[in-house]
């Protein structure tokens, strides 16, 4: 877990939940572009099991983080200085997943939602893309690759594979890919909408356009992605904000932080 707070512990708690390959402070997939928010609001970077600086605990698996998430919103709920009205709550692609499950037990415990590409795909699976991604990878879940595959080998077939550029393979690196190439898929996640739809707080969906993204990667990976904003964009009725790229909170970090602002402060 990381902390900044630039409020003297007086400003509303926001949560971040990661993506796969990442821990909460990353740099390059995760959230340390989000850093000047705290000038206004305590954040608290998760680094979920098996990631960052936390510790592992066999398989990952969205349930159980999502169970951790409860946990760490009850705690800060009880946290002097607080208003007693919840945290807001972020996620993204796979943190999107958890702070949705999250969200959806204890909405008491929320004050907003943002999901900055979630990959919600079960949610949205009458979306016919995102039909046709579960389809494609019904049958090849990171957990069943050979045991031969190396985190490394993962990092560089997921990253030049589809002609995005392999990140330095730190052993921080590595050890959060190791954790990813073990995660229970998360097209295994069912997410009941019903308790977000009605929850009394707003929601914001973050989405990339794309155009700049690899083919292989827009095709694989994209399309879905945007499909999936869509559809819990009008599902949930939520607003949302299109940004350039395909990691918008780190390739467009002064966009999607004036947008978190707003939206928190709205």
């Amino acid at each position: 877990m990381t902390r900044w707070d630039g409020t003297n512990g007086q400003g509303p708690h926001a949560v971040f939940v990661h993506n796969i390959f990442t821990w909460g402070s990353d740099d390059l997939y995760g959230f340390a572009a989000q850093r000047p928010l705290a000038d206004g609001f305590r954040l608290h970077l998760v680094d979920r099991r098996g990631y960052g600086r936390s510790a592992g605990a066999g398989r990952s698996d969205f349930e159980t983080d999502a169970d951790d998430v409860v946990r760490l919103l009850e705690g800060l709920d009880a946290v002097p200085g607080g208003d007693g009205s919840g945290a807001h709550l972020v996620g993204h692609g796979n943190g999107g997943v958890i702070a949705m499950l999250a969200a959806g037990r204890r909405p008491d415990l929320v004050r907003s939602l943002a999901l900055i590409q979630p990959s919600a795909f079960t949610a949205a699976a009458e979306h016919p893309v995102v039909a046709a991604m579960l389809d494609r990878v019904a049958a090849s879940a990171p957990g069943d690759l050979p045991e031969s595959v190396t985190p490394l080998d993962f990092l560089r077939a997921s990253t030049e594979g589809i002609g995005l550029p392999m990140p330095e393979p730190t052993p921080g690196r590595l050890r959060a890919v190791a954790t990813s190439m073990r995660e229970r898929p998360v097209w295994e996640a069912r997410i009941p909408l019903d308790p977000l739809r009605s929850a009394p707080w707003p929601t914001l969906v973050v989405c990339g356009t794309w155009e700049e993204a690899p083919e292989p990667y827009r095709a694989y990976v994209g399309e879905p992605l945007m499909a999936c904003a869509e559809f819990l964009g009008d599902a949930l009725d939520a607003r949302v904000l299109r940004v350039p790229g395909y990691y918008p909170h780190t390739q467009q970090p002064d966009a999607v932080n004036r947008a978190l602002r707003q939206f928190w402060n709205s």
